[in-house]
Parts: structure tokens; sequence; C-alpha cells
């Protein structure tokens, strides 16, 4: 059974996947929305980020758990070669176990939020922590959810900016997708150092490459799916490597672990990873936008072509990258690899989803025994002091 995303939500509900469905079709229509909303937003923004980035002793930390972990990686290394600041990427998972590795009370530090609720134990705690033991301490919370925690606490507060999404991009589903590409666009909008008007054309840029994506790759990908895969690797270097983290997560997520998913490096699969490979496996390379990594991806795809272990060697990329028959390629504007990834976790995303679906589970709630929620339950906060 092929059932392609687009045109055919009434089928998706019947399968319990359409709020899934639907919020990855949306996505090129919210970046365009997002364009407008940070046009709008630009002088709140410069205003409240000031010369900050300019100066060397200011740390900026972009953090979340989860996939919005993920987008934290996806767009520190981005920002940080542009500006004098240091920026770098911290889970919220590791913020709060280990604040003496990242936090010195006598240094300025922006710290930068992800939370689609906005209301998950971790983003919260993140905020105080940092309030606690940073003298110099600001906020910018970039989330879906005006009703959640982070929204509401920033409320009224000097050291704080609140970015909300377009309202749409607060998943009802489990799986992040649209919450997740908005919130990364929002993030490199917000600190990339060319002028407003070329963040803003970049976005709508991207939403017209996300819908001729789209409409390429959605039946291609339902046909993927249907193949008897149990395990899927995914590839990429640089800001790469993170989305590919997040789109093994979408697999792991969406068929409740039932396909095994990892994420690597190219050049890192070599170095025992690439001892999971079987005649199940499907092997999916994000392609850069860089020549040198290219090249490197290249000599990858080569080899485990004439390995002949996997199943399926495939890529993901643009059109001017070698390809081979079956890979996903799409002509796209010359941007850096952070700003392409949402690009190619629209393939990553699509996939989940009819995978989850072929294996007769329901992608909006692929746990419906709650052992696994969409908003992270359980979690004890332990005293810094």
């Amino acid at each position: 059974m092929e059932t392609c995303l687009l045109p055919d939500l009434p089928q998706w509900q019947r399968l319990g996947g359409a709020h899934t469905a639907e919020e990855i079709a949306q996505q090129p229509r919210l970046w365009a929305a997002l364009a407008d909303l940070l046009a709008g937003a630009q002088d709140s923004i410069d205003a409240f980020l000031g010369t900050a980035l300019e100066q060397p002793d200011q740390k900026v930390i972009f953090t979340g758990a989860g996939s919005s972990g993920f987008i934290a990686e996806m767009v520190a290394d981005q920002i940080n070669a542009q500006w004098p600041a240091e920026v770098r990427a911290v889970h919220t998972t590791s913020l709060l176990t280990h604040p003496e590795l990242y936090l010195q009370r006598d240094r300025p530090t922006l710290l930068v939020s992800f939370g689609r609720s906005g209301s998950s134990p971790e983003s919260v705690a993140a905020v105080e922590l940092v309030r606690a033991q940073v003298d110099d301490a600001r906020f910018l919370d970039i989330t879906c959810n005006a009703e959640g925690a982070l929204a509401q606490r920033g409320q009224g507060r000097s050291d704080t900016l609140s970015l909300l999404m377009p309202p749409a991009s607060c998943d009802r589903a489990f799986a992040m997708t649209s919450s997740l590409s908005c919130m990364l666009l929002a993030a490199l909008g917000v600190f990339e150092k060319a002028s407003w008007a070329s963040r803003i054309d970049r976005l709508r840029s991207l939403a017209d490459s996300g819908t001729r994506a789209l409409q390429a790759w959605d039946a291609p990908v339902a046909a993927l799916a249907q193949a008897d895969i149990t395990r899927v690797i995914y590839l990429g270097s640089g800001p790469l490597e993170a989305t590919a983290r997040e789109a093994a997560l979408k697999v792991l997520e969406l068929t409740a672990g039932r396909v095994l998913a990892l994420a690597n490096t190219p050049l890192g699969f070599r170095h025992g990873p690439k001892s999971t490979l079987n005649g199940t496996t499907l092997v999916v390379v994000l392609r850069s936008a860089q020549a040198l990594s290219r090249r490197y991806e290249q000599d990858l795809l080569d080899e485990l072509r004439r390995d002949g272990i996997a199943a399926r060697i495939l890529s993901v990329g643009p059109a001017g990258a070698d390809r081979a028959e079956g890979d996903f390629v799409l002509d796209i504007p010359d941007l850096p690899d952070a700003w392409l990834s949402p690009l190619w976790l629209l393939v990553a995303q699509c996939f989940a989803l009819q995978r989850s679906a072929a294996l007769g589970l329901t992608p909006d709630n692929p746990f419906p025994d709650g052992t696994v929620n969409r908003v992270v339950q359980g979690v004890t906060i332990h005293d810094h002091g």
C-alpha cells in the first residue's frame, strides 16, 4: 500500500497519521509565514541583541532537548563562524547535569532555548539554572506555544525576548516536524550576519524549494517505505551531522523503535558503525552544498555500492552533486548547509511517516501505551546548590 502525503489526508486520518502528514506538508507555507514574522520583528530583535555578538567575551548557548537539541547543533557552528562571540550548542540534558562545564558566573551569557511546547521540565529548569548561576544572563526563547512555560515565564522581563513561531507550527502529532524546521530557520534568521533583506529572501526561497521538493519526492518516498527495511543509517557532515541525527530520531520515534536508526558522518562511518550494514539496511547520505564535503561523501557512496551489503544506498541533496538512480536531488539556492537542512529533512520525515504506516502503527501516536510522550514526563529536577 502506497499512501502519498499531499493529496490524501482523509486516508491518513483513517491510518492515524493525519496530523503528522499535514504538519509535514505545511512546512513551506510556514517558512513563508516565518519570513513575514521576522520581517515584522527585526527591530525588537536587533534592540535585544544589541552589539552582544560582536563581543569576544559574550557566550551564546543554543539549547533544547531531543529534536530541539538537534536544532541547536544544526545552527551553532554556522553562527559561531560569523561572530566574535563564542557560540555553542549544549543540550539541556547535559547543561542540567554538568553546569560547571558550560557556565561561568562572570561571563555574559545568552541562552537561546528551543521548545515546541515550551513546557518540558528540562527547558524550564535550564533557564532557571542560568539565571541563578550567571550574573549577566539573558534569554531568547524560540517556541511554538504561546501558552507554554517558556513564553509565559518570559513575559514582562527585560532580560528575555520570546519569539513565537507561526501558530500552526505547534505540532499536534507526536513527532516534531514543522515546529523543528520553523525554530531552526528562525534561529538562522535571527543570528545570521547578512542583511535582514537577505535573510528574509532566503526564507522565501526555501519555501519555494520546499514546495517543489514535496511535490517531487512524495510518491518515491512512499514507495521506498514499502520495502523490507529494518535498519536506516543517515550520514551527514558539518551541520548535516546533527540533521542526520534528527532524521534517525524520526524513524525511531514513528516506528516505535521497530526500525533501528543510527546516524554518523560519512568519514566516521568506516570507524566501526559500518558493521551495522545488512541486507535490510537503507543508507541515506545527506549531501553537502560544499564541494570538499561532497568529494568525501562520494567516496563513501561509491564504496558502499561496490560492497553490495546494504539493501539500498541513496543520497539526498543539491542537484549539482553526483547522482545515482533513486537519489533525491533538488535545484536549490546558493545557501550554507545549515540553511538547507530543512529541505533534506523532508525526505526523512516523509519516510518515517510512511514506514510507520507500513508497519501498521499510528504515526500521530506511535506509543499509545504512554511509554514515550509528546512532552517528556517523569523528570525530577535536582538542586544544583
